[in-house]
């Protein structure tokens, strides 16, 4: 993925009122090794995976495609300042 792609992606969300979906805490977008990355933090998988179907079209219609299924994993805490 593209930062152009994030950001057409991003701009089509919002433009639908898809954008910031129901149950996400936190989104990051970032560069790390070379490839860009998303990191999210949801209220419940049930609100991750219903965005999901939301998404995938318009993932497909700016060209991402993803290499595999997206890593899960439990958050044991977050601070804020």
């Amino acid at each position: 993925m593209t930062t152009e792609q994030y950001d057409e992606t991003i701009r089509r969300l919002e433009g639908s009122g898809e954008w910031p979906p129901d149950g996400l805490a936190y989104h990051v977008a970032f560069s790390s090794e070379g490839k860009f990355r998303v990191s999210e933090i949801w209220d419940s998988r049930e609100q991750f995976d219903a965005f999901g179907q939301r998404l995938m079209p318009v993932l497909s219609d700016v060209g991402i495609e993803l290499s595999g299924e997206p890593e899960m994993l439990e958050v044991h805490n977050i601070i804020q300042r």
